[in-house]
């Protein structure tokens, strides 16, 4: 696979965090000479929440970690790439049941402690005899890296992506952790894309959740690739507790501005890596919506902006036929007034008031187009709604990926 043009020039030295450890494995179900095969284990008391997709044929392995993540605990994550376990019915289930009760023998603990996530070809059934084989040698070499447990995860990325923040809540300095993985299939609702996040702070999983939804909606939520989202998304939080602070009750506490601050962050780092790697991209397009009722709305502009062949592929050509960006706004059919629009390409004014700017000058909004970093900023009346989204450009790498993707 070759790597993307938009790729970070390295992985971040992310430190360990005390009562979260990591281990991979090579299972050869699918890929050869790499791990595909990760677990996360927590210590014990640790707190857990997710978000998962909303596809109504969520995976077998999304259903099952959706249940779990309603009671707030679990002592393991077990992931396997390759193999997405989706649309396999009474098997898939039986396949996920098998690799709960199996972890959890070998750890000790109960199945509804388990929590599992995978990634990879819909359709097929999985095996989970090459899996379950590997779990007494993960368990016992939980040494992985943050890097090594990214690579494990990934399917048609061509990188491993990772960020950490550092905070404070009330104090103690807080350590965050997240690796991701997504290239393609993304799109809001959960966008195929799996994160996890880990933290030694010390929160219940109602804090967890009320947290990771909100920066869900700031980061995940606000990533497209190709409008299709994956019957397996899954994004997990996970805190240790091990940096002992003052125990918080209320999501919304000043204390917790910090960590809420720190976990927009990293995940709208890892959301946007997943766009940089997304399948035969080599641009990725910041839009910026304002003016609108509300954010919703600003929200719904910008990804018609960003999900509209058009608009993606005239980038990809270095095309700055902003027309495109015209048509997006207007088939959403909502009632924005013509009168109201404008248009900004690279920070350069393209239209005010509905109709192109007096001497329009398309040289340095061609010079804009011609870089990997795109910038779209529309305007659609006098509302306060608005929204950022983020989207790459589609080439023709995305038709080779996925015309032989199962090859």
């Amino acid at each position: 696979m070759t790597l993307s043009p938009l790729a970070p020039s390295s992985f971040p030295d992310m430190p360990k965090i005390v009562g979260i450890n990591l281990a991979t494995a090579a299972t050869g179900t699918r890929y050869k000479g790499r791990d595909d095969l990760l677990l996360i284990t927590l210590a014990p008391n640790s707190s857990v929440a997710g978000v998962f997709t909303k596809s109504d044929t969520a995976a077998a392995p999304v259903c099952w970690s959706r249940t779990i993540a309603k009671t707030g605990k679990a002592l393991a994550i077990i992931t396997n790439a390759g193999n997405a376990n989706a649309f396999t019915g009474r098997l898939g289930q039986e396949a996920v049941r098998d690799m709960a009760k199996s972890l959890a023998a070998t750890l000790k603990c109960n199945a509804n402690e388990i929590m599992i996530a995978s990634t990879g070809v819909i359709g097929e059934p999985l095996d989970t005899t090459a899996l379950t084989s590997h779990l007494g040698k993960l368990v016992e070499n939980q040494t992985a890296s943050w890097q090594s447990a990214a690579n494990a995860i990934l399917t048609t990325d061509t990188f491993a992506k990772g960020a950490y923040a550092t905070c404070v809540i009330d104090g103690k300095k807080i350590i965050l952790c997240g690796i991701a993985k997504g290239s393609g299939m993304i799109a809001p609702n959960m966008a195929t894309m799996l994160g996890y996040i880990a933290t030694d702070a010390a929160l219940p999983a109602s804090v967890l959740k009320h947290c990771l939804h909100e920066a869900n909606e700031e980061s995940f939520n606000a990533i497209t690739v190709d409008s299709d989202t994956s019957t397996n998304d899954s994004v997990f939080l996970m805190a240790s507790g091990s940096a002992e602070n003052r125990p918080i009750t209320d999501p919304l506490d000043p204390l917790l501005d910090d960590f809420r601050t720190a976990l927009v962050a990293v995940t709208r780092n890892l959301a946007t890596q997943i766009v940089r790697d997304g399948e035969g991209a080599t641009k990725l397009i910041t839009i910026d919506v304002t003016g609108a009722d509300n954010k919703k709305t600003a929200r719904e502009i910008g990804l018609a902006i960003a999900n509209s062949p058009l608009v993606k592929t005239a980038i990809a050509g270095e095309d700055a036929n902003w027309g495109r960006i015209v048509m997006a706004i207007g088939k959403l059919s909502i009632g924005i007034l013509t009168n109201n629009i404008s248009i900004d390409i690279g920070g350069h004014a393209v239209a005010r008031a509905g109709m192109r700017i007096p001497g329009y000058d398309e040289t340095p909004i061609a010079n804009h187009m011609s870089g990997q970093m795109i910038d779209i900023g529309v305007t659609v009346g006098t509302g306060v709604g608005s929204a950022r989204v983020w989207t790459c450009d589609l080439t023709h790498g995305y038709i080779s990926i996925n015309a032989d993707y199962r090859s």
